[in-house]
């Protein structure tokens, strides 16, 4: 029998939390736009800690639901810089769940850009900030 290589998180642990009964859709599980909110707030926390400023979502591209979430699993968003331009950063998303009995998996992942603003909110040109954390 041949064995599979086992899939881990890639990048820096940016957000966890338990989904609710109110977080569901009409099926029961949970609605996607709660875990693309989830993922959009984890994405920030990255991209702000690399720009060392504020930032704004620009876009959202390449988002995979690749199975249901459900109430009360343990939800977490690891986040990495893909790319960096001159005022905008993708990042990479993945959203990895654990369940009681059950090995994490990765059950959705996307590429959210950002881009640095300013106090009036217009895009502003940032250099990667080397963070401890």
């Amino acid at each position: 029998m041949k064995k599979t290589k086992q899939r881990h998180p890639d990048g820096e642990l940016v957000m966890r939390t338990i989904p609710m009964p109110a977080d569901t859709n009409q099926r029961g599980d949970i609605f996607g736009g709660w875990v693309m909110s989830h993922m959009d707030m984890g994405g920030a926390v990255l991209a702000a800690k690399l720009a060392q400023r504020r930032v704004a979502t620009v876009a959202v591209d390449a988002m995979s639901f690749l199975f249901p979430i459900k109430v009360g699993d343990l939800v977490s968003c690891y986040a990495r810089l893909d790319h960096k331009g001159n005022s905008s950063m993708k990042i990479h998303i993945e959203v990895w769940v654990s369940s009681l009995g059950r090995e994490p998996r990765c059950a959705t992942e996307g590429v959210f850009t950002y881009v640095a603003i300013d106090e009036n909110g217009r895009p502003l040109p940032f250099t990667l900030q080397k963070t401890k954390d």
